[in-house]
Formats: structure tokens, sequence, C-alpha cells
């Protein structure tokens, strides 16, 4: 991440509060400031991996469709501004500026936390813009997360849900899908793709009490079998990418100018950094995923072994993971035995596995990187090995500034 935050002192650190999950503290904010939430519809994106994807693609889609769309989204890699994009691009940074720093009253009366901060500020960002209907990716969990003040999230699609977060949503897929589910409510339609048994269940459950259409979509046939072309790379893709038309299609049918054409644009124009991304350093290829959880991480694996182009490559990973994370079971689930693992410290904010704990708890045999990023570097690509550097999406954050998009 940049060296210099523009907003240290507008966003307080998320781990001098820690996670506080409500609805009450922000709603009132909001009615304070005129309910700006009401001046626009949503669409609202809950689940574990693939929630970024597919609000990109939707955003894409609305775009493509001529509706003025709004994104928000979290965490972000470079800026604060990633996380609010207008129908004409990225909030400004003086605009997010001017809008923390009218809300710095509001906050402390309210006791806002920083997500909550921010996420006022997409609200009144988007109302200013003019925007028709907002994107709203789910930060954490969703029955008590702050996007779910919205009144108006006529459409609900759901990433894949797995294991991440137990600490704050509980121990199994079952508690932790009760708490993704909260986001369902009468009246609205609801999308998912193929869910592991015990979610799907509660699904099912929660949709029907709560009077909620439900439907199941399956991932989209390839672009060889007349499937749809994507901006975004991999066959998990193609999974987050039918939820996403999915979604298109139940917002048409509640009147939204959105078609078949929209759609197939939306969904090749869509771009999100960080996932199973291509970049170049000084000149050698490498991927980067923020793979940061083992159901992301068995996906990962299983993307790169379907690779014929790459089948048979040993395998040269860098990667840094936040210490609340099951890094173990996300390297047992990555790692094929034989490849060479690099672990790299995150910023010194974001309290990280370290070699001798991980390779404790994993059994696996680790290196332990380098404090220059760009030392690691050179050490994954100096091989004829397959490099992936991959992790947390605060190590990608440290690493894009130092790598060359490819064409």
């Amino acid at each position: 991440m940049p060296d210099q935050d523009p907003f240290s002192e507008l966003i307080a650190p998320f781990s001098r509060r820690g996670v506080d999950l409500g609805l009450e503290r922000l709603q009132a904010a909001l009615a304070e400031m005129g309910h700006p939430e009401r001046r626009f519809a949503a669409v609202q994106v809950a689940g574990t991996n693939g929630k970024g994807s597919i609000s990109t693609m939707l955003n894409a889609i609305a775009g493509a469709a001529g509706i003025r769309c709004g994104l928000y989204t979290s965490p972000h890699l470079l800026s604060w501004c990633e996380r609010i994009r207008l129908p004409n691009g990225l909030i400004a940074e003086a605009a997010l500026k001017d809008l923390l720093q009218e809300l710095q009253p509001l906050a402390l009366r309210h006791n806002l936390t920083p997500f909550e901060l921010v996420t006022a500020a997409a609200m009144q960002a988007f109302a200013n813009a003019g925007v028709e209907l907002a994107v709203l990716e789910v930060g954490l969990g969703g029955r008590l997360d702050a996007t779910t003040v919205h009144p108006d999230r006529q459409v609900l699609a759901f990433a894949s849900i797995g294991l991440d977060h137990t600490e704050h949503l509980g121990p199994t897929i079952g508690a932790i899908a009760v708490e993704k589910a909260g986001v369902l409510h009468r009246g609205a339609t609801a999308v998912s793709g193929p869910q592991p048994p015990e979610a799907a269940a509660v699904l099912r459950q929660q949709a029907s009490q709560q009077n909620c259409s439900l439907r199941w979509v399956q991932p989209l046939p390839s672009a060889a079998e007349g499937g749809p072309l994507l901006g975004l790379r991999g066959d998990l893709q193609r999974l987050n990418a039918a939820v996403a038309c999915g979604a298109a299609e139940a917002l048409a049918e509640r009147g939204w100018p959105i078609n078949t054409a929209a759609i197939r644009a939306g969904l090749q124009q869509a771009r999100w950094p960080g996932r199973l991304e291509h970049r170049q350093f000084q000149g050698h290829p490498l991927l980067v995923d923020g793979a940061h959880n083992p159901p992301a991480a068995a996906a990962l694996r299983q993307e790169l072994d379907q690779r014929t182009h790459e089948q048979g490559l040993p395998r040269r990973w860098l990667i840094g993971m936040q210490r609340h994370k099951d890094a173990p079971q996300l390297l047992q689930s990555l790692v094929p035995e034989g490849d060479l693992v690099r672990v790299v410290a995150l910023p010194a904010e974001h309290n990280s596995w370290s070699t001798a704990e991980l390779q404790a708890a994993s059994g696996l045999p680790l290196e332990t990187g380098a404090i220059d990023l760009a030392t690691n570097l050179a050490w994954l690509v100096d091989s004829p090995a397959l490099p992936v550097a991959c992790g947390s999406l605060y190590l990608v954050a440290e690493l894009l500034p130092l790598l060359q998009a490819t064409d």
C-alpha cells in the first residue's frame, strides 16, 4: 500500500475499533443525513468467495445497459477511492476527502465504525451523483453488515459460501450461512450458484421464511461451448458470471432496461485486479491472486491443475497471510508436495503468520522471505517453476506497484 495514506486522518485504522457489527448506528446516522440511501435502488451481493467479481460484473452489465450505476466494494488494494465507483469512474480523492471531512462530527455522534463511516460516504456519494442503482458488496456476514441498511435491495446475489471469519460468524458452514442469509427479505429475488449442502439448506429455509424468491443457477458454459466471453480469468468466474447473469435477469424482470447484449458486453468488460491476474516482474510473467481462505485456495489449486499448458510444472509460491486466517489449511489445500513456498510478513499494522508458526502448524517445509518485496519477487520468478503470489489482499496491494501489466 502507499506509504502515505491521504485518508489516514479521516478514517481510523480498522484494527483500532475491531469488528462491531450492527445496523442501528448507521441507520441513525443516515436518518440525520436525510436518508441518501433512499434515493436509489440496490443489488446486494453476499457470500464468502466471489463477491467482488459478481459485484464488478453486475456493475459492468448495468453500465452497458445505460443505467447510472454505483458500485461499493471492500477491501481496497491501493486507494480508499476504489471502494466507491460512480457512473463516470472511481470517486475522486478530493471528493471523498470532502465527504469524510463533512461526516466526521456525525460519525463521532453515532460512534460509527470505520466501515460504517465509509459506507455512509458511499451512500451520500451515490445520491449526489444521481445513481439509479447501486451494487453493494457485503463487507462481513450479511445480517448485521452495514450495507444491509439499504431499504430497497430488490435483488440479492450469493457468491459461494465457505469457512472464513469464523471468529465472527461461527465455526461451521451452516452457522456462517445463517449470517449470510440474513440479507434475505420479503419481496426480493435472490440468486445463488451451487452451495455446500449445509449452506443450501439454510438459504432455502430462510428464503421460505422471508417469502423471498430463491433461484439457483449453474456455471456458464465456456466460450468454446457457446458461453459468453469473460473479462475475468478462471473457470470459477463462469460460476460468478452465472450469478451475475441471474441477478441481471431478475433486475430486467423488475423493469430495468437490461437485455442479452448488455449482459454479454458487461461480462466481457468487467475487470477486477488481484484475482488470477497475469502480471510481470522485470519482464518475467507471474500470477497474482487474492486467495486468502481454504475455499479460495482450493479453487485456485483446481484452476492451476486444469491449465493444460501448465500441467506438470512445479510451482513456486510467495504467500503472506493474516494471523486470524486458517493459513495451515490454506497451504494444505493449495500447495502440492515438492513446491517451494516463501512466507512474507504483511505490513506492520496487520498481524501475520510467521514462517516458523506456519511451518509448525502445516507440517510443510517453508522459507522465510526477505524484508524487501522486490527481492522476494526476484526469487519467485527466478526458476522454470510457475510463479504465483497469493494470500492476503494486503500482500497483493503491496506487490501490485512493483509489477507491470500484461497485454
